[in-house]
């Protein structure tokens, strides 16, 4: 096998791995936060809960997109700085 087809293949297994775990996370997360969100609010008004809940993972989420957006960028421009020297 290749080292280009090596790598390609080791980088989507690894991106498909963390993906995986992100997952699995995710879901813990989900069900952390409902629980907390629910200690807050009375049964009668789970909207609120739900609508609570949906803004804070949304934000999270918006969060964590930037900062890894940003990681990103950052290795991307150091990769082809290291290239072009």
């Amino acid at each position: 096998m290749k080292t280009d087809t090596k790598l390609l293949f080791v980088t989507t297994f690894s991106a498909l791995i963390t993906a995986a775990f992100g997952l699995v996370a995710a879901l813990a997360w989900n069900e952390a936060i409902k629980t907390a969100v629910g200690m807050f609010f009375d049964e009668g008004s789970e909207i609120w809960g739900l609508l609570i809940y949906a803004i804070l993972v949304t934000i999270l989420a918006v969060i964590m997109i930037i900062i890894i957006a940003r990681i990103t960028k950052k290795l991307t421009d150091q990769v082809a700085a290291d290239k072009k020297e």
